[in-house]
């Protein structure tokens, strides 16, 4: 992993490791990479509530407030409970079009006691994500999910 992103772990670890409220650190963490890295159109959460998973905290363009488990990258993700990296949204079958600039998105899912779904991911690039991304944005949940189980 790159070692500029290393250094955006290091910070946001310090940023929300001593706050417990879920939704304070899922916003505090959306704002602060939303901010830290380029060509990133869109980054938040969407929790789960039964069968669909709800808007949460995010920065970027107005989004979807609901999608179903199962269907679209969101909803993908959290139903194989693995992470998708998609070069070309368009091309991701039942893709769910919420930003039309997007065009590449990573998606990761996340469970714990009392707490799930996703933190999602979009570009105005295609391919714009790399195996680096992809492990930043894994470790960064794993990060989130330390605030919520000490």
């Amino acid at each position: 992993m790159k070692e500029s992103y290393q250094l955006l772990l290091k910070q946001l670890e310090a940023l929300i490791s001593y706050e417990k409220d879920p939704l304070a650190n899922a916003a505090n963490l959306s704002a602060f990479l939303y901010h830290n890295l380029e060509q990133v159109n869109w980054l938040g959460f969407y929790f789960q509530q039964g069968d669909e998973l709800v808007l949460g905290p995010f920065h970027g363009q107005p989004a979807c407030t609901r999608l179903p488990i199962g269907q679209g990258v969101c909803g993908t993700a959290f139903a194989k409970k693995e992470t998708q990296v998609v070069d070309d949204v368009h091309a991701f079958e039942g893709h769910i079009a919420c930003d039309s600039a997007s065009e590449s998105e990573v998606v990761v899912p996340f469970e714990t006691e009392g707490l799930s779904g996703v933190l999602d991911i979009d570009s105005p690039v295609k391919s714009r994500f790399t195996d680096d991304e992809k492990a930043l944005f894994e470790q960064a949940t794993t990060i989130y999910l330390k605030t919520l189980n000490p």
